[in-house]
């Protein structure tokens, strides 16, 4: 088969580490299928653009991976100048799909929605198949995040447009697993049946995870230290990641002196957090910069607690799917997740611990991962290794496959 995917931010990975695209396409093509991805031009958070001459669109190979970038313009945060860049990209994208031979399949994705629309749209005209693939919710998140209220236009707007997306795909993939449950919710359910209804959570590429492990060292003395007990947080330091929480966690584990807190990643929040650090004298916190992708393996994989950590959202109540869960669980290391949400794969592995965030309930279950005997973090390792392999991308594109042979068209 011929299979587009159409994803706004699925640039290459060394340019912008949103991998799941690039994962997909890697495996449809050793299964034997023809891929082709198309992106935006800007490379979402940098002031990087793919196309700086006059044409509107260009293709580039990377890694055997074909990709087709779309002029859009540049944009800092989340202002008007990215509204403009996101539609840009959804009305740009017919004009230059027509200059490919038309796919058997399309998988287009939101967020955002106006690209997967314009995905299902062409789709739907061409008569090939179509999956909408959901990775967030819009506009529920904006509106659980305090955005804009319920009954703002564009909320109405997009609520509508979504709707429009999950009724006309052949099949709808969701990266959260209780995503039916918002639809039920909506009372979309008779326009929507169960039955196109699909879940792929976003995953791990082993192999590759495997070899940068043993390619790509950080040569960290707290990382090498085998007499810390290392507390490992890789991402993006924003407030929604409740970055103050774990500085209050710190502050109550500093009673065990061989405790570090070793934060490699950057974001809009990190001078506030140094700040803080340096005021407070919170000396169990290491801050140790960005990091490349590539080096991420070796520094999970060293940890003895990796640290999912964020804000709670009533989003979780249908499951969640964080990027970098899937790199700690291939790192085969105990796992603390100071949030729950629906279907937690922590919990259903077993392979650390979860609680809501509560700093007095954290604390507790933080000391029970630091006091737990040798044959407790066994377990908990086993677990995490059984699930990277149950969420490995070679996996995951296999399921993503069996969705699109599944669809009959007439």
């Amino acid at each position: 088969m011929n299979i587009w995917l159409i994803n706004h931010y699925a640039v290459p990975p060394k340019y912008y580490p949103l991998a799941r695209q690039t994962n997909f396409a890697k495996y449809l093509m050793a299964m034997g299928h023809t891929v082709t991805i198309f992106a935006a031009s800007s490379v979402h958070n940098s002031d990087v653009n793919l196309i700086t001459d006059g044409r509107k669109w260009r293709e580039e190979t990377v890694d055997g991976v074909h990709y087709v970038y779309i002029k859009c313009c540049d944009y800092q945060g989340s202002g008007l100048k990215r509204v403009y860049n996101i539609c840009e990209f959804a009305w740009k994208l017919p004009g230059v799909c027509k200059q490919f031979p038309k796919p058997d399949a399309i998988v287009a994705t939101s967020m955002p929605p106006t690209s997967c629309a314009m995905g299902v749209r062409m789709g739907r005209k061409w008569g090939c198949k179509t999956v909408a693939e959901i990775a967030d919710l819009w506009p529920e998140s904006i509106v659980a995040y305090g955005i804009a209220g319920p009954h703002n236009p564009a909320v109405l707007f997009l609520r509508w447009l979504e709707k429009w997306i999950y009724k006309k795909a052949d099949a709808v993939v969701f990266t959260m697993e209780g995503a039916y449950d918002y639809i039920t919710e909506q009372g979309w359910e008779k326009d929507i049946p169960r039955s196109k209804v699909h879940y792929i959570n976003n995953g791990v590429d082993l192999k590759l995870f495997n070899y940068n492990k043993e390619h790509y060292h950080v040569d960290d003395p707290d990382l090498l230290n085998p007499e810390l007990f290392k507390i490992v947080f890789t991402g993006t330091l924003v407030t929604s990641n409740n970055i103050d929480g774990m500085l209050d966690l710190a502050k109550r584990l500093q009673k065990y002196p061989n405790v570090r807190f070793l934060i490699w990643g950057n974001g809009e929040y990190t001078e506030s957090m140094l700040r803080r650090i340096d005021k407070e004298q919170i000396n169990n916190v290491c801050y140790k910069g960005f990091v490349d992708k590539k080096y991420v393996p070796f520094i999970v994989s060293h940890a003895d607690v990796n640290f999912m950590h964020a804000a709670p959202t009533s989003l979780y109540r249908y499951g969640a799917s964080p990027n970098k869960l899937f790199d700690y669980l291939a790192a085969g290391c105990p796992i603390f997740q100071d949030f729950t949400y629906n279907q937690d794969i922590v919990q259903r592995y077993r392979c650390g611990i979860t609680c809501d965030w509560d700093l007095e309930k954290v604390t507790e279950a933080f000391e029970k991962l630091y006091h737990a005997d040798k044959e407790t973090v066994s377990s908990m390792r086993t677990g995490a290794q059984k699930a990277a392999m149950d969420y490995d991308f070679e996996h995951l594109t296999e399921k993503l496959l069996q969705v699109i042979v599944g669809i009959r068209k007439p």
